[in-house]
């Protein structure tokens, strides 16, 4: 079946005053925010030709994904996008403040411009600052997303589509939300592609509900990550070719002609360990989450490592690092960790209890 990668390549010829944006460039713009951009010399004002021509002899270990190295290729081969504009990459990634956050503007012609922000590295700040959202309102790349959209927009006057993927939707989203309203109205659309939600305090406040609207939610049949927290927009179910987590990886959702293919609903396996995460986030207090998840950290740092590629080139290694400080920590703490994990556990028998009987 086909894939992005297919649609750039039957499509290369199609202008966008030919054929109009569609779901399928969102997709793809949203991607683009994961490329390696510290590994060139960017431009102010740079085409994604351009920068195909730059990033042609990255090595593919420098990619998150080293199918990304063919994506970029593709598009700066391609009528469609190569004469897209990227303006204003943003990269800040701090291990005190753990927080990962990248994001990259794309002009699109016709008054129009692309805020992709991007999604979590291979690194393990990246994730732990993606596990913060489980006790924290605001995680730091949150407040970085709504900085990033006011400057941009002081910048220039064009309307504006956001968008990212995994945990850059939900830093779009955000950056929508919490931004003044005046920058509100210049906003055309915002797309979420498999990212987690929110507080419930985020999804009640006046300024989501005023662009709930504009918000719009892709998630693949098994969808995980892009059911976690809270959600009040509707969502749009597409097939992948991958299964359970690994549809998380948008290089499996499959195209049709110019748009995803839909599917009614998401899987039961789905609902099972969306009701799984909800029930365990109701039975543990966000203290007791941040103590669990902050404890865990520790202990995988102690290895020293900064990426899973690093701790997968050692991984004996590190597993014995993990284990020895496992062992090491006091009773109390060894108490706790098994107790959240039995927490979990729980809602998970108790979940698949329900649905089953």
């Amino acid at each position: 079946m086909a894939n992005i990668l297919d649609y750039i390549k039957q499509y290369k010829n199609e202008t966008i005053q030919n054929m109009e944006f569609n779901e399928v460039d969102n997709l793809i713009l949203s991607r683009l925010s994961y490329l390696p951009f510290e590994n060139i010399k960017l431009e102010k004002q740079e085409s994604l030709n351009s920068i195909a021509q730059k990033m042609k002899n990255i090595e593919e270990d420098k990619y998150n994904m080293k199918i990304d190295k063919e994506l970029i290729k593709l598009v700066g081969n391609s009528q469609r996008f190569k004469d897209f504009i990227v303006t204003d990459y943003y990269f800040s990634r701090d291990e005190k403040e753990e927080k990962q956050f990248v994001a990259i503007t794309i002009h699109l012609g016709d008054g129009i411009m692309y805020l992709s922000y991007g999604g979590t590295d291979n690194t393990l700040v990246g994730w732990k600052e993606d596990f913060n959202l489980s006790f924290m309102t605001h995680i730091p790349s949150q407040i970085e997303a709504v900085k990033y959209i006011k400057n941009v927009s002081s910048k220039y006057t064009e309307k504006m589509i956001l968008g990212g993927h995994s945990k850059g939707g939900n830093l779009a989203v955000y950056s929508a939300v919490f931004c003044p309203v005046n920058i509100q109205e210049r906003i055309i659309s915002v797309t979420n592609f498999d990212g987690p939600g929110f507080d419930e305090t985020v999804i009640e406040n006046e300024n989501y509900k005023r662009i709930l609207n504009k918000i719009y939610t892709y998630i693949p049949q098994s969808s995980i990550i892009g059911r976690l927290l809270e959600h009040k927009e509707k969502y749009t179910v597409v097939r992948s070719t991958q299964i359970v987590i690994l549809q998380h990886d948008i290089f499996s959702w499959e195209v049709v002609g110019n748009a995803l293919e839909k599917m009614q609903k998401v899987t039961n396996g789905s609902d099972i360990i969306n009701e799984t995460v909800r029930n365990w986030l109701k039975s543990t207090s966000p203290e007791q989450r941040a103590n669990f998840i902050n404890i865990m950290y520790e202990i995988v740092t102690k290895t020293n490592v900064k990426t899973f590629k690093e701790f997968n080139s050692s991984k004996a290694r590190n597993i014995g690092i993990i284990l020895k400080s496992y062992k090491n920590i006091n009773e109390n703490d060894k108490k706790m960790i098994g107790k959240m994990i039995l927490s979990f556990f729980t809602a998970a028998k108790d979940c698949i209890m329900e649905k089953v009987i």
